[in-house]
């Protein structure tokens, strides 16, 4: 096997093996460059995803070029990627929707459907974009971070109040019709094309998903909750759940979906608030059940989930961005335009008080993780050039950072007879 040596340009020189001893050493330099750079994001109020997108753009070889993406890291970073959409599906709460109503859907819908066609509109018409590639660009500005938005919203203890919730119900479906909308993508980036054929069958296939989730997930509580009465060995429900993610993301790929979408799978089947079909209750499904696997997940998802974000700024290379160019300037403005007023215009549209249509609006901007698994199929997929995902990654990194600065600023400017309405 070859050792790791450093070449001219500062790469590793990988060639087709590497010796374990080098490979853990890049595996402990991605992992604390990401923890150093998440606390140093959060030392500054900015999400900790930014600082492990950072992490990896020093690393690579946009800057330092000391670490290159090998095949082993973008393993583990598909485990990441896979564990974080369970984790997304896990904390979704599907009767969000049907407390706030008419509202979320409007801003759900108005926010997922308008970025999505100005998005395509502007990549196909104005600057002359293969259709497969505009698609990914609109698909990209549909993405939602609740992680994002809530964290900012808990911060400010507004998380429970009228416009909190129906931010939150808001973010849930789009991230429900941005996974089907991925799995579309996904099915036209192998086939090369649109096809319409096979759009039908990847909606089969994510409704035959929906359906047959919960049932699974059933009768894997059913095993977990009869095994740890009687183990007297530790570690039966990460044990079971990390395997029962895997299943669902190895069954998603053999039926055509993107593997991720059996993550999601997952993490929904096994959400509280999911109701199984026909209306069949859990009996004994209650939040403890749901907050153990959280409490044992956590460890897991937060050591795999930086890494595949570290992996996404290692795979950017800003040096062969043709910076000189107008095209990536006009682009990335563009695009930035439309990620931000598509969502905006979801909050302005519902029956509220100004300032809380701005809030809601607003809330609904950042892209963060999400936005990054779109981008990332795209570049993956050989769908996006370096130039096109340069200019998608900075527009999701300002849709990222700016927006949580933005929402404290307009509660603060909040009346006092505002601040208080619908507290609860």
């Amino acid at each position: 096997m070859p050792s790791l040596n450093l070449a001219s340009n500062n790469y590793y020189d990988l060639h087709t093996s590497m010796q374990t001893h080098d490979f853990f050493l890049i595996l402990l330099i991605i992992l604390l460059a990401a923890r150093v750079f998440a606390e140093l994001a959060n030392y500054l109020n900015l999400p900790s995803v930014i600082g492990e997108l950072i992490a990896g753009i020093i690393l690579g070889p946009s800057l330092l070029g000391w670490v290159e993406p090998i095949e082993a890291i973008k393993f583990m970073a598909e485990i990441g990627i896979i564990l974080l959409l369970f984790e997304v599906g896990l904390g979704t709460d599907v009767k969000r929707l049907a407390e706030t109503g008419f509202q979320s859907m409007v801003v759900a819908l108005v926010g997922f459907a308008v970025p999505f066609l100005l998005g395509f509109s502007v990549g196909y018409w104005v600057f002359g974009i293969p259709i497969l590639v505009s698609l990914f660009i609109g698909g990209t500005l549909t993405a939602t971070s609740i992680g994002i938005t809530m964290r900012v919203l808990i911060d400010l203890k507004r998380q429970n109040t009228h416009e909190g919730r129906i931010i939150l119900g808001a973010a849930v479906l789009d991230d429900v019709l941005g996974v089907i909308l991925l799995a579309l993508l996904y099915e036209f980036s192998i086939g090369g094309g649109v096809n319409f054929n096979n759009a039908a069958k990847v909606v089969m296939v994510v409704g035959a998903f929906f359906f047959l989730a919960p049932i699974a997930a059933k009768l894997i509580s059913i095993v977990i909750n009869h095994f740890e009465e009687v183990s007297e060995i530790p570690g039966l429900i990460p044990t079971m759940i990390v395997s029962l993610v895997l299943f669902f993301a190895w069954l998603a790929h053999k039926m055509g979906a993107p593997m991720l979408l059996g993550g999601f799978a997952a993490g929904l089947a096994l959400s509280r608030r999911f109701v199984l079909p026909f209306g069949v209750t859990l009996h004994g499904w209650g939040p403890t059940f749901v907050k153990d696997i959280n409490t044992k997940m956590t460890p897991i998802i937060q050591l795999f989930t930086p890494i595949f974000f570290v992996t996404i700024g290692l795979s950017l290379n800003l040096r062969e961005v043709n910076w000189d160019s107008t095209f990536i300037w006009w682009f990335s403005l563009s695009v930035l335009v439309i990620a931000i007023g598509g969502k905006l215009l979801g909050g302005l549209l519902i029956s509220q008080p100004w300032q809380f249509r701005w809030i809601i609006g607003v809330s609904i901007v950042p892209r963060g993780e999400v936005g990054l698994v779109f981008a990332e199929l795209g570049r993956e997929s050989g769908i996006f050039t370096n130039e096109i995902y340069a200019g998608m990654i900075m527009v999701i990194a300002l849709t990222t950072v700016l927006p949580p600065f933005v929402i404290k600023a307009l509660y603060n400017a909040l009346p006092p007879s505002l601040r208080q309405k619908g507290e609860t």
